[in-house]
């Protein structure tokens, strides 16, 4: 199941359907089950008395995961900052939905496992990205 939320910024026409679908097929490829996912869409304020409030951080990011995981069941909380999505699609010269799908699978991806902290992990996860964003054009 996957539930979209809007907090602090404009509702977007995003379909639950879609999102189940694909992260269904996303988590499955790494051998895990979908359970509950919410996707809170927020502005970057928002996001950033988020990061200080649960995490201790004082700056802005366009994603923050709460990893609900247990064994093989993928249950999160992934709080996406629309501003920050938006400001990164435009400066990398992308489309911002598929900046968007790209966040919410980086998301996803935490918590199947999947780290960012070296070098080698980031360019693993980038791959991940990359694959799930291919994965999602058989749904749109």
């Amino acid at each position: 199941m996957v539930n979209i939320f809007f907090e602090d910024t404009d509702a977007l026409d995003l379909s639950p359907k879609l999102f189940v679908s694909w992260l269904s097929d996303l988590v499955s490829r790494e051998t895990l089950e979908l359970g509950e996912v919410s996707l809170i869409f927020t502005s970057d304020e928002y996001l950033l008395s988020v990061n200080q409030e649960h995490l201790n951080h004082d700056f802005y990011t366009d994603i923050i995961t709460f990893d609900y995981r247990s064994g093989v069941v993928v249950s999160a909380d992934l709080f996406i900052s629309i501003d920050m999505v938006r400001y990164n699609a435009d400066k990398l010269s992308l489309v911002f939905l598929n900046e968007l799908y790209r966040v919410v699978a980086h998301g996803v991806l935490h918590v199947c496992g999947y780290g960012d902290k070296t070098p080698d992990e980031k360019i693993l996860m980038t791959q991940k990205e990359n694959e799930a964003l291919v994965l999602i054009r058989s749904y749109l």
